[in-house]
């Protein structure tokens, strides 16, 4: 069994949501089943098969939940900002153009946000890097150039 890496950020969201789909969402839908199986046969009773269904998922993601959370490792946040690791925000640089990134796990990643993931061709050419590097990033567009200007 692989074990996957959260950052404490990471894992303390799995665990809210969780939370969430326990012991609030679960009630939600419960009482959504009991209010479409008043309104008779349950065959015909379109209510009634979409609350069926949204109580599987929910029970689908729950079960989702625990298992990534019992089986995840938190990235280990120490101090050490001399190299890049999950957790860190790393500020590089290409063609004049600066980005900045965090490292997250990979059930963490948002791009949108600049969150990439450690498995990423990206977060994986940054991992165990110092601060004026040059590393080479393989993309769909081909082989790109970033240098890291900053480890936070």
């Amino acid at each position: 069994m692989e074990k996957k890496v959260l950052t404490q950020e990471g894992l303390n969201k799995l665990k809210k949501e969780l939370d969430y789909l326990s012991n609030t969402k679960r009630q939600q839908v419960a009482e959504r089943i009991k209010q479409a199986k008043e309104f008779g046969d349950l065959s015909e009773n379109a209510e009634y098969q979409d609350a069926k269904e949204e109580q599987s998922f929910v029970a689908g993601r729950v079960h989702e939940l625990e298992y990534l959370i019992k089986t995840s490792e938190v990235a280990d946040s120490s101090d050490n900002k001399d190299l890049v690791s999950v957790g860190s925000q790393v500020t590089v640089e290409k063609n004049g153009q600066v980005t900045t990134f965090t490292i997250v796990g990979s059930t963490e990643a948002d791009p949108i946000n600049n969150k990439i993931s450690l498995e990423s061709p990206m977060g994986g050419a940054l991992l165990n890097r110092k601060v004026g590097e040059e590393v080479e990033v393989e993309s769909p567009v081909g082989k790109m150039m970033y240098k890291i200007l900053e480890i936070n």
